[in-house]
């Protein structure tokens, strides 16, 4: 995790890699109180988030 400093927060916002979520997959599930979502690493090196 890296910490990016915003001018816009009072708090530095963190910053996660998303090659670190997904341990060098391509799947990783978040969750977020009773929700699980998925993030996906596409083959074009973009990442599409799904409930």
């Amino acid at each position: 995790m890296r910490i990016h400093e915003d001018q816009n927060h009072e708090q530095p916002t963190p910053t996660y890699d998303a090659e670190a979520l997904t341990k060098g997959g391509t799947v990783a599930f978040i969750r977020l109180y009773e929700q699980t979502y998925t993030l996906r690493i596409t083959k074009g090196r973009k990442l599409i988030l799904t409930k």
